[in-house]
């Protein structure tokens, strides 16, 4: 090897609450005296993308150190996004529990599939076509009940005017049906006939998410047996009770604080 120097390199890291967190570090420079390149050093920390550090397996499992080995072999059910370091550390450390993918994760992605689809249809029209799209990105990925009368009529005149779009909003509708069966023989059919009805409809977005959901099964069927029955709308309700906590801290966190206020807002009202 010949010189080095080093070079200050800031990537982000996980966030704390709503602050964004930055890493500052040097990093080496070599000059390699067999190929004549100059070689910056590689971090075990970083991401694939250089400008963000690891969401690594080992840091779940310093929660499940935390918990301890009697509750964690005391956890019947897991529900999680897909990440895979969610299902690795917890099929390590808690091999007992049942794995279940949040629905409202699943359709989240399902949700950015029509985004895609939209932008697509955008970019593919030109001139008045246009008009009945731009703006409307919020009132075709809004479910129908939450909309205004003004948003319903707009997404009734947009599904009118763009048949593309309008077999990708009934698609996703539809798909929340999955969570209704009791069997997951009954499950699989109905996600096999879905996935069918994309045949010739030229939604590529919606044929990456049928893969990702085929990759993904075991955890989404394991909501079909009656032991694993838990109310999802709760475990997002207090997801949404969580981030709103952290919104309102400011300054210093303190992690047994933020635990008890998340155990205090389940409490029912005096």
């Amino acid at each position: 090897m010949g010189w080095y120097d080093l070079t200050v390199r800031r990537v982000r890291d996980l966030s704390c609450g709503d602050t964004r967190v930055f890493l500052e570090f040097a990093v080496r420079r070599v000059a390699c005296r067999g190929c004549g390149k100059v070689k910056r050093e590689r971090l075990a920390f970083l991401a694939d993308n250089p400008l963000y550090t690891k969401r690594s397996e080992a840091s779940m499992g310093r929660f499940y150190d935390w918990l301890g080995p009697r509750k964690s072999h005391g956890i019947r059910l897991a529900v999680m996004d897909m990440w895979k370091p969610f299902r690795n550390a917890t099929a390590a450390r808690a091999p007992q529990a049942a794995i279940l993918f949040d629905k409202f994760h699943i359709m989240r992605h399902l949700g950015e599939a029509l985004d895609h689809v939209r932008k697509s249809e955008y970019a593919r029209l030109a001139g008045r076509e246009r008009r009945y799209i731009k703006g409307q990105k919020y009132t075709l990925l809004s479910r129908r009940e939450n909309l205004s009368l003004d948003g319903k009529r707009a997404l009734k005149i947009l599904l009118a005017a763009n048949k593309r779009l309008n077999t990708a909003y009934l698609l996703k509708e539809s798909f929340g049906q999955l969570w209704s069966y009791e069997r997951e023989g009954w499950a699989r059919r109905f996600f096999e006939n879905w996935r069918a009805s994309l045949k010739w409809q030229r939604l590529k977005p919606y044929e990456k998410f049928a893969e990702m959901i085929d990759r993904h099964w075991d955890g989404i069927a394991a909501y079909c047996k009656p032991e694993n029955k838990v109310s999802l709308g709760f475990v997002e309700g207090l997801n949404n009770k969580i981030r709103v906590i952290q919104r309102r801290a400011y300054g210093p966190r303190d992690e047994e604080y933020l635990r008890l206020k998340v155990l205090t807002c389940m409490l029912p009202e005096l």
